[in-house]
């Protein structure tokens, strides 16, 4: 059966469902309260909560939510009501760095990796974003797509609401515009919230070996006003780090970039210390991201400034290398957002609840900060803080309902089981 099915057709009416008593519903705003874009520093320790909870999503949206004796003392009527007795209701995942568009897997480097070669080797040897380029120059437009909305449906039913997606493997003009409009594609076929992000800078193609500033100037002369003229993109990235695109290159691509409108996102500091961040911050970067090389330098760059750190877990994971020191950007007063980096290279999952267990068990985040860090904070690295990312009224009604479990920390304590049982999106339940 085709997964190709046209979400953006759905007509919601004036369909009301009621949650009823969720033992507790995590990450309200106040009614009262000017709504949060992120939170940073200690206030990552703090989650408001309501115990013995309803929520009620009318039109998509969230409508209402509050204590059971408001609900009971409330003349309520409602198409559908899910009783939540013992279970618990979060706000989605937002995932804002993924590469989710890609052609088949990469399990012969997964072997490499075992026996020892480096990332920076296995690229050399034609693996790694150049395997991946050949084989989405390789793969149809359609095919990408069902392969992409197989991916989307399996992180939607494991909780994710919102994801960034980003095209770097297409490498040339034709492939790179062609991931854009998978992307485009696929922000009608799935109920998720997408955003694009144009990423031809994500490694320099075989050709290009030794003319570097050629490819760049390829990226800025072409690939930039091409993507620009369909508006396939909302942001720009770059890989700017050692063995990769340099501060001068990068620089010079992100301000191509912005005088299309492109607000940039940065791979930073991945592999070294490269002055990806201090570059992102410099250019109003929405993100930096990886930034497993941070040290004061880099922190001190970030403080006061509106880009949002974002640690990948899974990446470091997968490939063996030192996770960010999350702990002094915290205690330093950053936010932080955590985000899964799906790709078929280096970190082959989308599990978002995976994401938040590696969030507390890798960098030592309470459980709290880390849900803050897959929820608020992710939705304003991608952009969306203003409509997901918490309960709050008026926001999409992107809600996920847990089974029975003991606490808000068992979500992220039992790091290989899916702990959700109901998924809801744009207000619909999800099948």
């Amino acid at each position: 059966m085709s997964l190709l099915f046209n979400y953006s057709t759905l007509i919601f009416h004036s369909m009301k469902i009621t949650i009823k008593n969720i033992k507790q519903l995590i990450q309200v705003e106040p009614k009262t309260s000017k709504l949060k874009s992120k939170v940073s520093g200690t206030k990552m320790s703090e989650l408001k909560t309501v115990t013995d909870a309803f929520l009620v999503i009318e039109n998509g949206k969230i409508a209402d939510f509050g204590s059971m004796k408001d609900y009971i003392n409330a003349d309520r009527t409602e198409n559908r009501v899910i009783d939540a007795t013992g279970r618990m209701v979060f706000p989605s995942f937002c995932d804002s760095h993924t590469h989710l568009v890609y052609a088949g897997s990469r399990e012969i480097e997964y072997i490499d990796k075992i026996k020892g070669f480096s990332y920076e080797e296995i690229a050399k040897r034609g693996g790694g974003i150049l395997n991946s380029a050949k084989r989405l120059q390789e793969t149809s437009e359609d095919e990408l797509c069902e392969q992409a909305l197989a991916r989307l449906e399996e992180i939607k039913m494991l909780g994710t609401g919102a994801v960034e997606i980003k095209s770097g493997y297409g490498l040339t003009t034709a492939d790179e515009l062609k991931m854009l409009r998978v992307i485009r594609k696929l922000k009608k076929l799935s109920p998720l919230t997408i955003k694009a992000t144009f990423l031809g800078a994500h490694a320099v193609p075989a050709e290009f070996k030794g003319k570097q500033s050629q490819y760049v100037e390829l990226i800025i002369n072409e690939m930039i006003p091409m993507v620009a003229s369909e508006e396939l993109a909302d942001y720009i990235d770059v890989f700017c780090d050692r063995g990769f695109f340099t501060v001068e290159e990068t620089e010079q691509m992100l301000m191509a970039g912005m005088k299309f409108g492109l607000r940039p996102k940065i791979h930073a500091n991945e592999l070294d210390f490269s002055g990806g961040i201090q570059t992102g911050v410099k250019y109003n970067a929405l993100s930096v991201d990886h930034l497993e090389y941070t040290g004061d330098a880099e922190i001190q760059s970030l403080l006061n400034s509106e880009t949002m750190p974002t640690l990948l877990p899974g990446a470091a994971f997968f490939l063996g290398m030192p996770y960010a020191p999350a702990r002094n950007m915290i205690n330093a007063g950053l936010p932080l957002a955590l985000a899964s980096d799906f790709n078929p290279g280096s970190s082959p999952s989308g599990n978002m609840q995976l994401i938040l267990s590696m969030g507390c068990i890798k960098y030592k985040m309470l459980p709290e900060e880390a849900i803050n860090a897959v929820t608020l904070n992710g939705a304003y690295a991608m952009g969306v803080s203003d409509e997901l990312g918490s309960i709050a009224i008026g926001k999409k009604a992107n809600v996920f309902i847990t089974k029975p479990i003991p606490s808000l920390a068992y979500m992220p304590y039992a790091y290989g089981s899916n702990k959700i049982e109901t998924v809801i999106i744009n207000g619909k339940v999800q099948k």
